[in-house]
């Protein structure tokens, strides 16, 4: 075994990381950076990975027969659920293994999915936050659910990637990121009204996104998708259609805590009229197209 800085914490010898879409492709070269090895699995190759010293397991069998700790960034509990069984399945050829659930996914369905596992196999779950460029900075927000024990070893696993926090037991990892998928939601498409809005003015958007970072209308989320709404350019990074889950999500747990919300019904509307629209596939910033094709044209045709 090896241990964390401090020198306490055992942690599991070998890493595997399961998905390596817009989020998992940068987690896994910090996590190789900083350990040195790597065990990788997803729908295609990555060489380049390989060329570092990842090690590709081409079934999601070999993938965890050689990991101690998998991480598993795939886009939601269905996902995974589809690889756990059959002959070459994750299940097949596995001893003990912490599964890390960075999925944003249900609560009580990865609590469900934790029961069903043997017992060899201890789930954390531990969704992130600060996207595409918040991961290749090493800089993400990771909410960690789970055994006090095994939260620690996330933390200790995922440290490279971001800081991560244990908030309580299994599941509170995905209610927080629930609700952190609520205020994004609510601020993104908040930007894109505000865009149409200020350049039917005549206001210039560089200007006006420059000015208004500096006060109360800042963000993180702001300053990573300020040019994709000056530009108008909303080529996928955070994909639009996934909020649709996330906010479901949110909702799931208001209705658990016998919360009624005001903004979260509006903003699941809006994103699923978005959808509707076409523009699931397009960046979150897609919202100033989607507010744009939904106004009445300056004509007034």
């Amino acid at each position: 075994m090896v241990t964390d800085d401090s020198g306490i914490l055992p942690l599991p010898p070998r890493l595997g990381i399961l998905g390596l879409g817009s989020m998992g492709l940068p987690m896994a070269e910090r996590l190789l950076a900083a350990r040195g090895h790597l065990v990788i699995h997803a729908r295609r190759r990555r060489p380049a990975l390989e060329e570092l010293g990842a090690t590709w397991a081409a079934t999601p069998r070999e993938l965890a027969a050689a990991t101690d700790a998998l991480l598993v960034m795939l886009p939601d509990l269905p996902d995974l659920e589809a690889l756990l069984d059959g002959p070459d399945g994750l299940l097949a050829d596995t001893g003990e293994l912490v599964l890390l659930v960075g999925s944003t996914s249900s609560a009580p369905g990865v609590r469900e999915l934790a029961e069903r596992l043997p017992d060899r196999i201890r789930v954390v779950d531990c969704p992130v936050s600060g996207g595409e460029d918040g991961a290749r900075a090493g800089r993400l927000s990771i909410m960690v659910g789970g055994a006090e024990t095994d939260a620690a070893i996330a933390a200790a696993l995922l440290a490279p990637c971001g800081t991560a926090v244990h908030l309580g037991p299994l599941g509170a990892g995905e209610v927080a990121k629930a609700c952190n998928q609520l205020v994004v939601a609510a601020t993104i498409l908040a930007l894109g009204e505000a865009s149409v809005i200020a350049e039917r003015a005549g206001i210039d958007l560089e200007a006006l996104w420059t000015l208004l970072g500096g006060g109360y209308a800042g963000s993180r989320l702001l300053e990573s998708r300020k040019d994709k709404l000056v530009s108008g350019d909303d080529s996928p990074s955070g994909i639009a259609r996934y909020m649709q889950k996330d906010l479901r999500f949110a909702a799931e747990a208001a209705n658990a805590g016998g919360v009624a919300p005001a903004l979260l019904p509006t903003l699941r509307e809006a994103f699923d009229e978005l959808v509707a629209a076409g523009l699931g596939d397009r960046d979150i910033s897609t919202t100033r197209r989607f507010i744009q094709e939904r106004s009445i044209p300056r004509d007034g045709s």
